[in-house]
């Protein structure tokens, strides 16, 4: 019979710090490390000096705290309170140097990458900086491609994404507040916003919801997303998430609250609507004619890749007087061969080219570009050779996939996507009947939505009908143009981009 393991101890945050309970903490922890210094090279002045291996730089730490602490010149006869007035003081070579005084406050500490020097009479402990370098660089966007525009993304460094912001906005009221996140891996996250320009009520809002979440650890972007939206049973997307900075700033200068956490190489922003998820930074670059006419495509790429399988499904199964006589007999000849009903080849090849895109997505990149190609032209033109399907149900598919190709974020393809099956199934049953009416649950749910007190249409729903050219059109950068009034910015007025 296995032996039930014992629960380790918990932590008590304010308990008075002492070598013996932080060792205690860290008890079996192999990069826990610890060492007895002589303070001014007395060997009756010791302290201990505590850190966590790999996430502190030794280098740093020989250097900067142990060579000043133990010089007899600096530090010669100072023992207890004045040996930490003289660190907090300035006499190490650390920039940033803490006293704490609960065994909480020192865990963490540690646990971000400083080393502690603990005074076990005085039951206080000072930590200093010394975090270890070893970290991603700064590198261009991997999946959001950039045509015109800065070429630097996020990262998983919380100091790294909260400077490459800074450098965009080198505004002082720009705010960065920190919220602990994960009962179990105390993820750091960031609230970021403008003070006295984002609705002071949006930003309260955001905290308390950052604040109200309860999980073990913040290591997934779902964690962020499912716990501060509205409806979190919705498929669409309601907190925007990019891993540009360009596209992240943008945002917050138009009064979107951001939001970084360490670990994650992403930003999210709040509130997400639906005219927001159709835009890319690159419609601020070009020319806003071809921005505009590029913005109205988006528009009509989310009608043909919900539509166009659908449509071809009820018009095949119910309604073939809608289709001219020559294009109907094309139609007929071409599926008087194939086994299958139209229902059927059409919900075939849907579900194939999701496993197409799946297995494209999952492999590694030269792979899954070989599988790509091998299922699009090789066993699709078989299939057609083959008559297991027709060759107007390929056509038809391939548009609507390619067409959901062009939404400028993942998560807004992926709803349409399934809503598309849905409509696809609607059709099958009700004809073009069905088709309305899964249209009218689209808007219906769509129109219901609310992002943060922000309705998810607007500005198509909920400003009645005003502004509605700020969605569809860009103008150019010679005139001012309105805010977003559902942001209800601190300044109320016009602005450019």
């Amino acid at each position: 019979m296995l032996k039930k393991e014992k629960s380790p101890p918990e932590i008590a945050e304010n308990a008075p710090v002492t070598v013996a309970a932080l060792e205690a903490v860290f008890e079996g922890c192999y990069d826990f490390e610890s060492r007895d210094l002589h303070i001014g090279g007395d060997p009756s002045n010791k302290a201990r000096l505590c850190f966590l291996d790999g996430l502190v730089s030794g280098s740093d730490v020989a250097e900067q705290v142990i060579r000043p602490l133990t010089d007899p010149e600096r530090f010669a006869g100072v023992r207890g309170s004045q040996a930490i007035a003289r660190l907090l003081g300035g006499s190490v070579y650390v920039y940033t140097a803490k006293c704490r005084e609960t065994l909480g406050d020192l865990a963490s500490d540690l646990l971000n990458g400083f080393c502690a020097l603990i005074f076990d009479a005085e039951r206080r402990a000072v930590t200093f900086e010394v975090k270890s370098p070893q970290r991603r660089g700064v590198d261009a966007p991997k999946e959001e491609k950039v045509v015109k525009g800065a070429k630097d993304a996020f990262v998983e460094t919380m100091k790294i994404n909260t400077t490459l912001v800074r450098r965009k906005l080198r505004n002082p009221h720009l705010k960065i507040k920190e919220f602990p996140l994960g009962q179990r891996a105390r993820t750091s996250a960031t609230l970021v916003y403008i003070d006295g320009f984002t609705n002071p009520e949006l930003v309260a809002e955001a905290s308390r919801r950052l604040e109200k979440i309860e999980v073990e650890g913040a290591l997934t972007s779902a964690v962020i997303e499912e716990n501060i939206v509205d409806r979190h049973r919705s498929p669409f997307p309601q907190v925007i998430s990019t891993e540009r900075t360009d596209k992240f700033c943008m945002n917050l200068l138009e009064g979107r609250v951001g939001m970084l956490v360490d670990g994650l190489p992403l930003g999210f922003l709040v509130p997400g609507t639906f005219s927001q998820f159709m835009k890319v930074p690159e419609d601020h670059s070009g020319h806003f004619i071809v921005a505009s006419a590029l913005t109205l495509l988006r528009y009509l790429s989310v009608a043909l890749t919900l539509l166009a399988p659908a449509f071809y499904v009820a018009v095949a199964m119910y309604h073939q007087e809608m289709i001219p006589t020559r294009l109907l007999q094309s139609m007929i000849e071409a599926h008087a061969s194939v086994p299958f009903p139209t229902a059927v080849e059409v919900v075939l090849m849907l579900l194939a080219f999701e496993l197409l895109q799946e297995a494209g997505i999952r492999l590694p990149s030269p792979i899954g570009e070989t599988v790509s190609i091998i299922g699009a032209l090789i066993v699709g033109q078989s299939a057609v050779e083959a008559s297991v399907v027709s060759p107007v149900v390929v056509v038809v598919v391939a548009l609507a996939g390619i067409a959901g190709y062009t939404m400028p974020n993942i998560d807004m393809g992926s709803a349409l996507r399934l809503c598309r099956f849905l409509l696809v199934l609607a059709a099958i049953f009700l004809g073009m009947f069905g088709v309305a009416m899964g249209c009218a649950l689209i808007v219906y749910h769509l129109s219901s939505l609310e992002s943060f007190g922000v309705p998810y249409m607007s500005p198509f729903a909920g400003s009645e009908g005003r502004h509605q050219s700020r969605a569809l059109l860009r103008k150019s950068m010679t005139v001012k143009r309105d805010r977003e009034p559902e942001l209800k910015t601190g300044d109320g007025g016009e602005a450019k981009l």
